[in-house]
């Protein structure tokens, strides 16, 4: 079976010159992958002769002849960028000729355009962002990483069952643990929002663990873990900022003299192992789950390697059939006739 996935070329902060060598590195390794690049063929063409890549049969080149900026105003992208290499890229998917998305461009107006090119799934309110977090465990998978910054209760429980589905179909797990992020582990603490969803999510039939405090996420006390867009934000961009620290303070302290140093080259093979385990570029890739479509968000930072790893998570996520998973558990049970 091949997979195409629909790529936003000019997204992120480095546009071409990352999204065309991560294109190719990724089809080098997945043979059973085709890339369509979308945007201005000018600029994708030049860095495709920049990097000697010749002719490709598994790349094609869709034209666009806009882009969404990344400071722009979601609102503004949606009703003004009608040929955005972005809204391309999802309309090539919503008309069946793609079978992913994937954009590292302006987070807002990704949701936005994505909401309205491809609609949610039956009973999804909301469609959440989500990605998987490296713990002490394994990993987890964390929503909503900020699409929704205002949620309710039954949103949250929303989230929780297609944080289940994914777990169950990527990682195997029949019953994945769910937990809901909050301030503390007792039944006193939390908003009602967050008390409400842990009232629905006790009912839900899921595997619901309870409250999980934030230095939960990385313990691994659950395999999902849900809180609505501005608390799943914070908390992402706090661990990427904390990790970015340690690296910084690692390598401050290792050139600080001659024996430090001479203590650095003999600790380099460990140092190297822990950057691995800790690099947010493992894990860039956060899914728009709840619509109908895999559409998969890169870092707007991210370099040639982050930009390839979301590619496969795309491809991930269509090999697992994730839209339809979530359809169908959603769907209402069938009604009974009268007697």
């Amino acid at each position: 079976m091949t997979i195409t996935i629909a790529l936003d070329a000019m997204g992120g902060d480095h546009g071409p010159r990352v999204t065309v060598s991560a294109a190719l590195a990724f089809l080098e390794s997945r043979p059973e992958a085709r890339v369509a690049l979308v945007g201005q063929p000018d600029a994708i063409e030049g860095e495709l002769r920049r990097l000697a890549a010749g002719s490709h049969e598994r790349l094609q080149v869709v034209p666009a002849t806009e882009v969404v900026r990344m400071d722009e105003p979601p609102a503004q992208a949606l009703r003004t960028k009608r040929d955005s290499s972005m809204r391309v890229a999802l309309s090539l998917l919503r008309d069946g000729h793609a079978d992913a998305c994937v954009s590292a461009g302006n987070t807002g107006a990704l949701m936005a355009v994505a909401h309205f090119i491809l609609k949610t799934l039956p009973g999804i309110d909301r469609p959440a962002i989500m990605t998987a977090l490296p713990t002490l465990k394994g990993h987890v998978h964390l929503l909503d990483l900020g699409a929704n910054v205002e949620c309710t209760g039954e949103h949250l429980r929303q989230f929780a069952v297609m944080g289940a589905i994914v777990a169950t179909a990527v990682d195997g797990k029949e019953r994945p643990s769910v937990g809901l992020l909050n301030v503390g582990v007792e039944d006193i603490k939390g908003n009602e929002m967050v008390k409400t969803a842990a009232q629905l999510l006790a009912r839900s039939g899921l595997n619901y663990i309870g409250y999980v405090e934030g230095d939960g996420i990385y313990a691994g006390h659950a395999d999902v873990i849900v809180c609505d867009g501005f608390v799943g934000n914070i908390a992402l961009k706090t661990s990427e900022g904390l990790a970015r620290m340690i690296r910084a303070f690692l390598k401050e302290e290792f050139g600080r003299n001659i024996r430090t140093r001479l203590a650095g080259l003999v600790a380099r093979p460990i140092l190297k192992a822990f950057a691995r385990r800790v690099d947010p570029k493992r894990y860039n890739g956060a899914t728009l789950v709840g619509l109908n479509g895999v559409v998969v968000k890169s870092h707007g930072s991210a370099d040639t390697v982050a930009v390839r790893n979301a590619l496969e998570v795309a491809l991930r996520e269509v090999r697992h059939n994730i839209p339809d998973r979530i359809r169908r558990e959603m769907e209402p049970p069938p009604q009974r006739g009268l007697a």
